[in-house]
Formats: structure tokens, C-alpha cells, sequence
């Protein structure tokens, strides 16, 4: 009776639509959309596969060009070519227009299996060192908000930086890290307000040797909503030949380990001697592995400063390969991610914040407090930041809107989003699909054998 039925049901489809199909034009095939990539415990996933940045930084024309290479597809498709020929899995990009189009360049990345991790910041509307209270302004915010808006799109932006080398060398500087959290905090709550999936945010560091570690914690300490979901920081301390523990990189692995957040290097590469790349390998070792997650090779093309692997002419299709390209080429075949999860931890935790001293001096914001949204940009997070000034837009810096007032703690907390779920709290840990598929498969074929009885 059950198979009667069931062979009746089926003859009843087949009726639904007699006569011959029409054949319609197959479509261009595209890449599949990459799976996206989330930060759990101390390391990024893709799916339930542990990730590796082994990437490079590109920003052809250097800072002073201003040039965004990805809203133009004649420079970005030249260089993923050559992204390509190397195998890297990552690029990182200082500057972008957010007030044009970056899709064809994003898919074109996506194609070669290539995400971005991407600065939200430019010359013009960045957080100012020097004098940081002025330049975190609501002006500054609705630009680094466009930015978003304009990536959060793209299912291979992996990863957002607040700032880079905000905090270096000069005393002075520390005093900026307060402003510098609070943005992250601002755009991670700008993020679940929306109702963009998680895209993590973070922050890239200088490596100097007396607030590395006060850094570090600083950007994991507090509640929820004011830590970061990263860290990363530039790292030249490898000049080759040189080793594990000469170099010094065992004892920043031993200082991290239990760190409790993903680390990886924003930018390394030291061209003191040469460059073979051979620190990669450690990089990509077990010695590593369970408190970094790779890291972002400096740089592309050769900005006059020595680093660059190829010599670009301008826009035109011309790119002279220097002998360190097929250096780089061959170290990334020679060292390839780790397996498995390299020892990852699967749990997130926070740091105690770093207790203030002469190093350290963070004024009147002493150890944890932070400057308020100021008021002027609170209005984005439910009506979006809207057009973006582009890089060639008037600046923020001294455009007034700054904050007034010290943040209460959980204030960046995201209590409901644009599409009106919640959007708080952190991705849990990946999860092995595969028992539900086994499962989903066993019942399939216990129904059908239900229904032939």
C-alpha cells in the first residue's frame, strides 16, 4: 500500500509537466563564494577548517599615491594574476575609496580564492596620533562606517584594522590608544547593528619591545564589547640567517600563549640580509601554530623603500618580477599550513588591563575607561552611514562632533539589529557537521525503506 503510494506520488510529479523541456543557455560559470572566515578561541576558521593567513601587503603607489587598487579593476587584475603565481591565500590593503564600486575586483579576488584584510582608515579620516581627542569625531566615524558598509558585502573581506602603528616608539603615542579602542568598539557595534554577519575587527601594532605586551592586552581587556576580536602586530625581528630562538620569536610565543584572542603578523619580512623568506617555516611550524595564525608578507610592488617583490609602471600592464618573487613563490610551497588544528584553543578569554606607569600613561582615561560614541554618530547604527567621502573628501581630523564624555561599560553592546535579530556576543567554536550528514543520510534511507514496507 505505502509503495503504491508512494510510485503514484512519483507518477503524479512526472504528469505535473508532460511534453519536452526547452533547453536554456547555460549561464558563465563562477567561482564559488569562498566560506567566510570567523575568529574563535585563539584562531580564524573557515567552516570548521582551521585558517592561515599566508598573504601579502599591497598598496600599489604607497601611502603618499592615495590609490585605491581595488576600484580599479585594469591594476587589481594585473596583480591577482600574480597573487595567483605565488599561491598567497590573503591581501592586505591600507587605503580604499569607499565611495566607489569594489565589486569586480572583489570578485576577482574571490575567483583566485584570495580574501582581503583591509584598513578602514586614509590619510585624510584616520584617528591623529599626536592629537587624538579632536580627530575621533563623528566625521571620522561615518567614513570609517562607509568603508564597512561597503565590504561587509564581499564573503572573502575577512578581517576589518582600526588602526596601524597608531601607537609607536614616541611616549607620547600611548595616549592615543584609547581612542583607538574605542573606534574598534564603534565599529564592531556598527557591524551588529546592521546586521552584517561577524566580520572581525582588530587592531595592527608596532612592534616596539616596551608596550608590545601592554598593547596587546589592552586591546583584550575590558567587557565584551570593548575587545577586539584580533591581534595583530608588524614584526621585522627575523633578518635571515637566523633561527627560532635567535630571532627572538620563541619568547613573543611564549608571552602570547594563553593570550586567549587570534595573533598573527600584520606585516613581516626583514631585508636586512636578504630575503629568503625562511622564516615562514617557523611561522608554519607546530612551534607556532597553537598562538599564531600566520601572517602578511611585506610588501607587493617596490615603493622606494626595499621591500617589494615586483616594479610596477604606473597602470600600465608591466610587472618586473624581482628575484625575491620566486623566493617568496617557493617558500610558500615549501611550508604549507599546518594540518589538522594546530593546537588551537577553543576558548576566548579576556586580559586584565595593563596597569598604568611611566610606559603606559593613558591620562585621564587611566587603565579601562573610554571616550563615549560621540553623539553626532550615534544615529548611524540604526540609519546607516550613507555615502562615503572618498579619499579626495575634506578630512575629519578638526571637523568638530568629537566625544564628550567617558563610555559606561557594555555601552557598545549591539541589542538589536538592523533586520531586528539580536547580534551580540561572540562566533562559538566550529562545530564537525559531518555526524549530522551521516545521520541526515541514515534517515533518508530509513524513511524510504519505511515507505516501500
Amino acid at each position: 500500500m505505502r509503495s503504491f503510494a508512494l510510485a503514484s506520488a512519483l507518477a503524479a510529479a512526472t504528469m505535473v509537466h508532460a511534453g519536452p523541456t526547452p533547453t536554456e543557455p547555460e549561464l558563465p560559470k563562477r567561482a564559488d563564494s569562498l566560506p567566510t572566515v570567523t575568529a574563535s578561541g585563539n584562531a580564524f576558521w573557515a567552516g570548521s577548517t582551521r585558517f592561515y593567513l599566508r598573504g601579502i601587503d599591497y598598496q600599489p603607489g604607497g601611502s603618499s599615491a592615495n590609490i585605491d587598487p581595488l576600484a580599479d579593476t585594469t591594476i587589481c587584475k594585473r596583480d591577482i594574476e600574480k597573487f595567483k603565481q605565488l599561491g598567497v591565500n590573503t591581501v592586505r590593503v591600507y587605503s580604499v575609496d569607499n565611495s566607489k564600486d569594489h565589486k569586480d575586483c572583489m570578485q576577482a579576488l574571490s575567483d583566485a580564492g584570495i580574501y582581503l584584510v583591509l584598513d578602514v582608515n586614509n590619510p585624510q579620516y584616520s584617528i591623529n596620533r599626536d592629537k587624538p581627542a579632536p580627530s575621533y569625531n563623528d566625521v571620522y566615524l561615518q567614513s570609517v562606517f562607509a568603508t564597512i558598509d561597503e565590504f561587509a558585502k564581499y564573503d572573502n573581506t575577512l578581517a576589518f584594522f582600526s588602526g596601524n602603528e597608531v601607537i609607536n616608539d614616541k611616549p607620547e603615542s600611548v595616549k592615543s590608544a584609547p581612542y583607538v579602542k574605542a573606534t574598534t568598539r564603534d565599529m564592531r557595534q556598527y557591524i551588529g547593528s546592521r546586521g552584517y554577519r561577524k566580520i572581525p575587527v582588530g587592531y595592527s601594532a608596532a612592534d616596539v619591545s616596551t608596550n608590545r605586551m601592554q598593547t596587546a592586552d589592552y586591546f583584550n581587556c575590558g567587557t565584551d564589547d570593548e575587545r577586539s576580536d584580533f591581534f595583530a602586530f608588524n614584526d621585522y625581528s627575523w633578518c635571515a640567517p637566523s633561527s627560532f630562538q635567535q630571532s627572538g620569536w620563541d619568547q613573543k610565543v611564549k608571552n602570547f600563549t594563553g593570550y586567549g584572542l587570534p595573533i598573527f603578523l600584520s606585516e613581516w619580512g626583514c631585508i636586512t640580509n636578504g630575503r629568503t623568506f625562511e622564516e615562514l617555516g617557523a611561522l608554519m611550524s607546530n612551534e607556532m601554530s597553537s598562538v599564531y595564525s600566520g601572517g602578511l608578507m611585506y610588501e607587493y610592488s617596490r615603493e622606494g623603500n626595499g621591500y617589494g617583490i615586483v616594479e610596477l609602471s604606473g597602470e600600465s600592464d608591466s610587472v618586473k618580477e624581482e628575484p625575491e618573487f620566486a623566493n617568496f613563490q617557493s617558500a610558500l610551497k615549501k611550508y604549507p599550513a599546518p594540518s589538522g588544528d594546530g593546537g588551537a584553543s577553543k576558548t576566548t578569554t579576556s586580559v586584565a588591563c595593563p596597569t598604568v606607569d611611566d610606559v603606559w600613561d593613558l591620562d585621564e582615561w587611566g587603565p579601562s575607561n573610554l571616550p563615549a560614541i560621540p553623539e553626532g554618530a550615534k544615529k548611524y547604527m540604526t540609519e546607516g552611514a550613507g555615502s562615503g567621502p572618498g579619499l579626495k573628501g575634506a578630512g575629519s581630523q578638526n571637523a568638530g562632533g568629537t566625544s564628550t564624555g567617558t563610555a559606561s561599560p557594555g555601552s557598545g553592546s549591539v541589542t538589536a539589529t538592523a533586520s531586528g535579530h539580536n547580534g551580540s556576543g561572540r562566533p562559538a567554536p566550529p562545530m564537525d557537521m559531518s555526524v549530522f550528514a551521516i545521520a541526515g543520510i541514515v534517515g533518508a534511507f530509513t524513511l524510504v525503506g519505511t515507505l516501500l514496507l
